[in-house]
């Protein structure tokens, strides 16, 4: 979309740029289709666009055969994107992106996020699509310069903060060019900047409780000034020996720690993880008789068969809640896997394992647990005789860090054709469970409403 065109537009639609909702146009075409090439856009992605106005980025995206959903919060834009970007697999929404259910993604294709942000919502935005629960690979945003240097700073500058730290513990930032405020309409009175964010691998970091980490680290920047020892009192018994670990005076402050260095910090705080490398399973025979009992190494690496546990945790209004598995453990790291699951111990019954699962790796207790299914081993399922249960709650959980990445109710249907269209995002002992869940004859939404009531 040209300059010419900007003014032109929007008097036909009879509006005006609305300074509440910080509306500046990008009006530079060759900067547009740049901007737009960052994403990398490949067969099968699935591009969301936060904000697309008059389309100046949507022009171009649109041009692409792949799946575009576009959300915009301004009503007076929706019949303009709906009539001008028309071709089938786009899909506008009207609506504000910070109320948008991220779970409707799951399942899409490869997500992948553009905008140019409103520059007053863009740290809930940016904190909402690098959560956890989005599913994207890809974010390019245009953000105001200074947002992209502090989430670009280093450690010992006046840029360098908790935003900082928080973002990059899952993130590489990368910062792709700066604009001048004369290639948008109205021009805005500060620079910006395009800024590519992209999710690091497991490898890159240390497993820790994302939520404690976040409250350390802000924490620790709530007063610049102030040494952390003062500001983190909880550690202050073991400052001395926990400085000499992380290599600095124990007068430091939080803007001279560096990413790993919070992260060692963080790790010395949390509450020491058991070590599943010294779990007893037991090994039974093919009639699921126990014939012995063996570490968790010797069993995997030598494919004896065991037992193992997989619980459906459902609400009130019939939603499964999932979790996705850690991206530090051994089998099916980062897919998304029935509610618990867990081996069942030496001398446990499948039963006491699937409480002990329950309250290990999401923190509830339940009254009652039905058993609905069972599998015998397979290479499938990784040589396990499996008991799958059921159950009503509806949360809280307390997710296990090392265990569990993140969590959601999700509605029955939507798993159903998740499931149907990414098989591969899922345990495959978890495409078995859900398929002993749906041969239940009380697996209805009357049936587990009672429950729950």
């Amino acid at each position: 979309m040209k300059l010419s065109d900007i003014p032109r537009k929007l008097s036909e639609l009879e509006t005006a740029p609305s300074r509440s909702l910080g509306q500046n146009f990008l009006h530079d075409q060759n900067l547009a289709q740049w901007i737009v090439h960052q994403l990398d856009i490949q067969p099968g992605d699935h591009i969301v666009e936060i904000g697309p106005g008059l389309g100046a980025l949507t022009e171009f995206l649109a041009e692409k055969d792949v799946r575009l959903t576009l959300l915009e919060k301004d009503r007076r834009f929706i019949s303009h994107l709906r009539t001008t970007f028309t071709r089938p697999g786009i899909t506008t929404i009207a609506g504000d992106a910070l109320d948008y259910d991220l779970r409707e993604l799951w399942g899409t294709g490869p997500v992948k996020v553009i905008g140019n942000l409103p520059y007053y919502v863009s740290t809930p935005l940016l904190a909402k699509f690098t959560s956890a629960l989005s599913p994207a690979s890809r974010l390019v945003f245009t953000l105001q310069l200074e947002l992209v240097r502090r989430l670009g700073a280093l450690p010992r500058t006046k840029d360098y903060g908790a935003m900082t730290v928080c973002v990059k513990r899952r993130w590489t930032t990368t910062f792709l060019r700066k604009l001048p405020p004369s290639v948008f309409y109205p021009a805005p009175k500060v620079d910006s900047a395009v800024l590519l964010l992209e999710p690091r691998t497991g490898e890159d970091f240390q497993p820790l409780d994302e939520a404690l980490f976040e409250r350390i680290v802000r924490r620790g920047f709530s007063e610049r000034r102030k040494q952390l020892a003062k500001l983190l009192p909880d550690l202050r018994a073991d400052w001395p020996h926990l400085t000499r670990l992380l290599g600095v005076a124990e007068t430091v402050r939080a803007e001279e720690l560096s990413l790993s260095q919070w992260e060692t910090l963080v790790a010395y705080a949390s509450p020491q993880q058991a070590q599943s490398a010294e779990e007893i399973f037991d090994v039974v025979d093919e009639h699921d008789c126990v014939i012995g009992a063996e570490p968790r190494g010797v069993v995997h690496v030598n494919n004896l068969r065991h037992r193992a546990v997989h619980i459906l945790i459902f609400n009130a209004t019939g939603e499964l809640f999932l979790q996705r598995r850690s991206v530090w453990k051994d089998r099916n790291p980062g897919l998304w896997d029935s509610s618990a699951a867990g081996h069942v111990d030496t001398g446990e019954t499948y039963l006491q394992a699937a409480h002990r699962e329950l309250r290990e790796e999401i923190g509830i207790e339940v009254a009652t647990l039905t058993a609905i299914g069972r599998h015998r081993p397979s290479e499938a399922n990784g040589h396990e005789f499996i008991e799958v249960f059921r159950a009503c709650h509806e949360g809280p959980f307390t997710l296990a860090p090392t265990e569990v990445e993140t969590g959601a109710f999700f509605s029955l249907e939507k798993i159903r054709t998740w499931t149907q269209t990414a098989p591969q995002d899922f345990s495959p002992v978890f495409l078995q469970c859900i398929q002993s869940a749906a041969s239940d004859d009380q697996f209805t939404l009357h049936a587990f409403c009672k429950a729950c009531h």
